[in-house]
This record gives structure tokens, sequence and C-alpha cells, in this order.
């Protein structure tokens, strides 16, 4: 088990060092690589599986709703950013800038999309007549770039990958409506597919999109007590619309401005499987999204039939999971260590021993339990032990959450929870833009969310002592 041992020895301990572990774990099970421009980063194949299977299952929960992809231009115009002014000052600082075409300086700058809400209004506008052309729902997957200061794989990079969806609707009711069941569809997706909790609520009028009335937000709390927002919704009113002149004719023959909304899950909750679900052996992935969901190891392969055994198995079990053989000379240490790594949700170990038994070891990555299992009922227990994965993992996460999650009512137990308690606090706040700025200033915390689940935890405010209208979740975050 030499080589077991060397390569667990690979990653630095989670409790020793979280970032640097999340580094090790990003590098070695190949998720993603540096590029040679900072802030970038190579999304290896393994990596790009993972997207892609999160990619489709939130594409069909999309296109089930009746939304349709769309691609639009990467390059906007100054003149196009500008139209609307909250929305441009708030990206103001992350734009990168086309100055030149060739050898040609270009009359106008090209911005390259930071988010595309300019770009779908001046379509909007050329396609919207009509109350019949509404409502319009479209989803975008590519990558938008944002000049960011400081970068981590996955969690905050120049150039990333998203899905943005845009859409225009009749009335504000219509719009919000789509706002709140867009979020949904994201937390269903982390909760079903990725086993990770998250707390549905509103952002706070200083911590929301640029240019919108009001965000929505999933936040999810990972192995180190941070948050992260894991997935965003966005009601913008009719705002982009008049900006635009975007107008329709309703059902009286009115003129009148559609209402808006855009809603965007990134690479970034790559990130968020990492951190609330990996271990100091690496990565732990939800069966839902795992490139591999069943690796079989054949054990002693070069015995005769093992292999034929092992390739057997993986032909019939394709059609419960997704099955890989390693019939590589690595010793059998080394495949156990790298299938742990890469977080393969399934070990399958069959030896010539086992196939005289007609049975075989199912282990899984979760908590390396080991189960003996006739050859006969593989298609069925291996659909089994995934969803036990996952419903493990799930309930591995809320347990720590909870566990990790504080009730404070004064601006001193805020401060000491907040300097001594790694996770999450709720308290009640005023509403008033100071004192969340405040708390920021002398907590170290910020407003993750004012959930949609309300607790009334004291009568007033945790940082001034006034009249507290809403609880909020606070803490630190990625």
């Amino acid at each position: 088990m030499a080589d077991n041992k060397k390569m667990v020895d690979a990653i630095t301990s989670m409790e020793e060092n979280f970032a640097q572990w999340y580094t090790d774990v990003v590098k070695k099970a190949e998720l993603a690589s540096y590029s040679g421009v900072r802030g970038c980063m190579i999304v290896r194949p393994y990596g790009t599986a993972l997207w892609e299977n999160i990619r489709n299952d939130l594409d069909s929960r999309f296109k089930a709703l009746g939304h349709e992809n769309i691609m639009m231009p990467m390059f906007i115009p100054e003149s196009l950013l500008q139209r609307e002014k909250d929305h441009v000052e708030g990206f103001a600082p992350e734009v990168a800038w086309v100055t030149h075409g060739g050898d040609e300086k270009l009359q106008e700058r090209l911005c390259v999309r930071p988010t595309s809400e300019t770009v779908f209004c001046e379509h909007y506008a050329d396609i919207i007549h009509s109350y019949r052309d509404l409502p319009k729902l479209y989803n975008q997957w590519c990558s938008v770039v944002r000049w960011e200061k400081t970068t981590r794989p996955f969690l905050r990079t120049m150039e990333f990958y998203w899905q943005e969806g845009h859409t225009m609707h009749e009335t504000a009711e219509e719009a919000l409506e789509e706002t709140e069941r867009m979020l949904n569809v994201y937390a269903d997706f982390c909760e079903q597919s990725l086993a990770i909790p998250v707390v549905k609520g509103r952002k706070t009028d200083k911590e929301k999109f640029a240019g919108a009335e009001a965000t929505y937000t999933i936040e999810a709390m990972m192995h180190d007590g941070k948050a992260l927002q894991s997935g965003t919704s966005h009601y913008f009113g009719d705002g982009f619309a008049r900006a635009f002149d975007i107008q329709f004719t309703d059902r009286a023959n009115q003129l009148q401005y559609p209402h808006q909304t855009s809603w965007g899950m990134s690479t970034r909750i790559i990130g968020a499987i990492i951190m609330t679900h990996g271990d100091d052996n690496g990565l732990v992935l939800p069966p839902a999204v795992a490139p591999i969901q069943l690796v079989i190891l054949p054990i002693a392969q070069h015995k005769p039939g093992v292999l034929d055994k092992a390739r057997e198995l993986a032909d019939r079990l394709s059609a419960v999971a997704r099955v890989k053989v390693d019939d590589s000379d690595n010793s059998a240490g080394w495949k156990f260590a790298e299938y742990e790594m890469k977080g393969v949700p399934l070990r399958l170990e069959i030896g010539p021993r086992d196939i005289e038994n007609n049975q075989c070891v199912l282990v899984r990555r979760d908590n390396r339990e080991k189960t003996v299992v006739s050859l006969d009922e593989l298609e069925t227990k291996i659909p089994e032990l995934l969803k036990a994965v996952h419903d493990g993992l799930y309930q591995k996460a809320l347990d720590r959450r909870e566990s990790m999650t504080f009730t404070v009512t004064t601006m001193d137990e805020m401060k000491k929870t907040a300097d001594e308690q790694p996770g999450l606090i709720k308290a009640m706040w005023c509403g008033d833009e100071e004192c969340e700025l405040k708390l920021k200033e002398i907590a170290g915390v910020t407003s993750r969310c004012m959930p949609f689940e309300q607790e009334h935890i004291a009568d007033t405010c945790v940082c001034c002592g006034k009249p507290a209208k809403t609880m909020v979740v606070w803490g630190k975050a990625y």
C-alpha cells in the first residue's frame, strides 16, 4: 500500500491549510490546471465532464419550463453597455476592453461580455412588439470575462463558464414569479443532484446585482464554515426595457414596457462540490454528476478470466451507471487512491476468488463502507448504493451546517462568534445599510441573504438596537 500512502500524502490536510487543500484537490484530481494567462484556468477533461453533467442536468430543467437556448455575441459596444447607468457602474471595474482589430484602432471600444443583459435587450427591442411575443424565455451557455484581482480555480477566475437566463414578461407579477421559480430550480438542483443543502433568500439592496430591483440567492456553507453564493436570480422590473426602448402593444392596444429577469449558475458550483463534500483523500462527487459513477478494479488481473469478467460486468452495468474499468498495470493500492482522489462514488473490486464465488466487493467513497454482493444482484444493488451515497452526502452536509449555524442578538455576541466560530450567523437587522457596513467593519461578516424562512430572534437590530425588520443570515464568504 506504499503507492496508496504516497498518493494520499500528496494532498495537504484541510485542517492544516484549507486553501492549499482546495488547490491540491483541483490539480491532483485533474479538474483544472493553471494557464499562461493570469487568472484563467484550463478545465481538464475530468473537470469538463463534470461541468457537462451539471450543464445537461440544468439544461433539461430549463427546457422543461419552456426555456430555449440562444447564442449571443461575446463583444458589447461601449455605447450599448452605457445605456443602463447602474448596470455599467456595477461592472466598470471588472470590464475587459478590446481597443484594436488587427493593427487598426477601433472607433468604439468593445467590451468582452461580463454578462449579457445589454445585448439581450438590444435583441429584444427588435423582436418584441406585441403581447403575443411574450414571454421570451431565453438561456445562453457561454463564458464571460471579469477582470478579477484575486483568483482561484472555479471560485473566482477572470474567464469562467456559466449559463445566463434572460426573460421578458407582460407583467411584473409574471416576472417576479419567474425570478422565484428559477431560484427554486437552482435550489432543487443543488439538493437533488449535488447533495448540497442551501438557504434561499433575498439579497439586501447593498448586495443585489447591478441594475436589479431585487436579487434572490441560494447560499451554501462550505466545510470551513464560509458561505458560497451558488446561484442567483434577478428581477429587473422595466428598468432595462425603458433604457433600451423595448415596448409592446398590450391586450388593450396600449404601449407598455415588458418586465425582465435574469438568472445564472457558473462553474463556481464545482468549487462548491469540492468544498462541501471533499476530504483529505480528495474529491467526493455526488453520483448524479460524477463523470464515473462506478469504477471496476480487477484484482490480480494477470490471472486468467479476471479482465474478461471485469469487462463483461462493465458492459452489463453500463445500463445502470457510468462505468469505467481500470485495466492499467498500476498496483491495486495506486488505483484505490487514484479513484478516491477523483471522488468516484462506487468502487467494484473483483478477483479470482470473487469470480469463483459469483460475487464482488462494492465500496462507497463517502464512508468507505464495503458490501459483498452477488454478481446476479448488481443491477439492483448499484442504483441503491448510488442513492445511499447521495443521501449520506446530503445529510452530512446538512448536519454540518446546522451544527455551525449560530444565533446572536448583540454586537458583542456577533463579533465573538464571528471571531471564534466558523459558520453562519443568524441575527436581526433594522434594514439600514449603515448597520450592514458596520457589521462588516467590526465583525468581518457580510449579509448572505434575508431567508424566505424567517425566524423572530429578537425585536431589535443586532447592530444599532432599533426595531428590527428582518432576520438575516450573516457570514464570511468566498
